[in-house]
């Protein structure tokens, strides 16, 4: 019996921005700090707003982000907060680069990463649209969100879904977090808010944008490199949040340019063979000239 893909739900309108996500993340996988004595020394900001971090990153797998929107004369606001991860693609572009098949797809639908395959030849980090992966420079390795793979193997959910104060994130089987969220996007229409939609799968939701710089923009749901098994309910356009608007996987455009590169070399070779050929004669016509 195949087993049902497993993945979150992250519904950005329950999100506080408390980052217990992070701290979970950080204490089950035992990540590193990146810089230790700077955070002991209260040096380590950002600058911007509450965020602490900045980005993914080899040690930071799950960050928060934190979006304030003011009118211009400052009387209208609002915070939008995300807790974003690798996205675990149903099109995985790392997946598909990777010449070693250090990165996997488990059996439960997510992407992995065998630590011993890897040679950090960093195809990966250009492959994702999203800014997931990174080098790690003390390991020589890559490193992402594996979505908890050693708790999924013991029928527990994410690190981060556990420790998630206000269900924000919710973890299961991504069919029954689609109906999740399809219920929750009509709940959230029903009393107005029509903006909100979902960043991952086209679940047929249809909005417009009612606070913000882009009040008055429709918005609608978005199924993105085949659907994301970590996927969003946002409340403005996915820029606005640091999303592509539509990602793209540079694989995609490589047999058209391997094609073009392909006869761009043969008729390089064949260029270059016939002056070689025209050379050689030309040096035999001298060469008889001189003899005779």
């Amino acid at each position: 019996m195949a087993t049902a893909t497993k993945g979150m739900f992250v519904d950005t309108t329950l999100c506080t921005g408390c980052k217990a996500c992070q701290v979970a993340c950080k204490q089950w996988n035992e990540l590193p700090m990146d810089d230790e004595t700077a955070v002991r020394e209260h040096r380590a900001f950002t600058a911007n707003s509450y965020d602490n971090t900045g980005h993914l990153s080899a040690s930071n797998w799950r960050h928060v982000k934190f979006v304030e929107q003011f009118s211009e004369d400052r009387v209208d606001a609002r915070w939008l907060m995300m807790s974003d991860s690798c996205k675990h693609c149903e099109q995985a572009g790392c997946l598909e680069v990777c010449p070693t098949g250090a990165l996997y797809r488990t059996q439960h639908g997510s992407v992995d990463i065998h630590q011993d395959v890897c040679i950090g030849c960093r195809y990966c980090v250009g492959a994702c649209p999203f800014g997931v992966i990174d080098y790690n420079q003390r390991t020589g390795r890559v490193n992402k969100c594996i979505l908890c793979q050693d708790r999924l193997e013991d029928s527990q959910g994410t690190a981060c879904a556990k420790a998630c104060p206000t269900s924000s994130l919710t973890f299961g089987n991504v069919d029954d977090l689609k109906a999740m969220a399809a219920e929750r996007v009509r709940a959230l229409h029903a009393r107005g808010q029509t903006d909100a939609y979902i960043y991952g799968w086209d679940l047929g939701n249809r909005g417009t944008i009612t606070q913000g710089p882009n009040k008055g923009a429709a918005v609608a749901d978005m199924e993105v490199v085949g659907g994301l098994n970590v996927f969003y309910l946002l409340l403005d356009k996915p820029e606005v949040y640091s999303l592509p608007s539509s990602p793209q996987l540079p694989q995609r455009n490589m047999n058209p340019s391997a094609g073009v590169a392909l006869i761009s070399a043969a008729v390089l070779g064949v260029t270059g063979l016939a002056a070689f050929r025209r050379r050689r004669m030309e040096a035999v016509a001298a060469s008889s000239e001189v003899s005779s």
